[in-house]
């Protein structure tokens, strides 16, 4: 799934997962490539992708990667062979609540799969991913209505699209007031030790044209 803002940074493409590795930004757009369960979790580990509905949106694609070679390996036996993915994926970020919840989600969905199980796993992972984006577009709604005209807005770290299933929460309700022209300037501090508003927040909204001004952290 793609999102219409200008920042994606999960999709699901062909019959593998993309990332954007965030770690290289702003300096470089470059995404990743994943066909392994394993992979995914250690780009989770390797902070290639953060932000709790991000984890949790890129865990579930990467437990369709997981079934695919599972089944291909024991088509009797593959929910057994799985756990051990299961496992690996949850110790890559274990403070990540939406990690574990999109597990269980799709551990959950296995349950009912007698057949092959690559295509209804993809359904339920795209599912997720879809109702993150449904549900930060209602929240920047319904936050954008209570932000008045001509505001100046900060905003800490970064909770936006590449955050999230490619909306935001915080940055979706910032998105939404822009949208509306209630926005006349958005501040951005650095959040250290990461920068994560500097490498991050203040790149995203350049990419949806919305005025952003970095501060350092003691001027927020």
């Amino acid at each position: 799934m793609r999102s219409s803002n200008s920042t994606q940074a999960i999709f699901w493409e062909n019959d593998h997962l993309r990332l954007l590795d965030q770690r290289l930004l702003p300096q470089e757009v470059f995404y990743l490539d994943i066909t392994d369960v394993k992979v995914a979790a250690d780009a989770i580990r390797d902070m290639v992708v953060r932000g709790a509905p991000a984890i949790g949106i890129t865990a579930a694609y990467a437990i369709v990667l997981a079934a695919t070679k599972r089944y291909a390996e024991d088509a009797t036996n593959w929910k057994s062979l799985i756990e051990a993915d299961l496992e690996y994926l949850a110790a890559s970020r274990p403070t990540a609540v939406n990690l574990f919840w999109a597990i269980e989600r799709m551990r959950q969905r296995m349950q009912a799969i007698t057949a092959n199980p690559v295509s209804m796993l993809l359904e339920e992972a795209v599912a997720i991913h879809e109702e993150d984006v449904a549900a930060n577009r209602t929240m920047g709604e319904l936050g954008a209505a209570l932000i008045k005209a001509n505001s100046g807005v900060l905003t800490h770290c970064n909770a936006g699209a590449l955050a999230t299933g490619g909306y935001g929460t915080a940055l979706g309700v910032i998105r939404s007031a822009s949208a509306a022209g209630k926005i006349t300037q958005v501040y951005a501090d650095e959040t250290r030790p990461w920068l994560q508003g500097a490498r991050l927040t203040a790149w995203e909204l350049l990419q949806d044209n919305i005025p952003v001004k970095l501060i350092v952290d003691g001027a927020a």
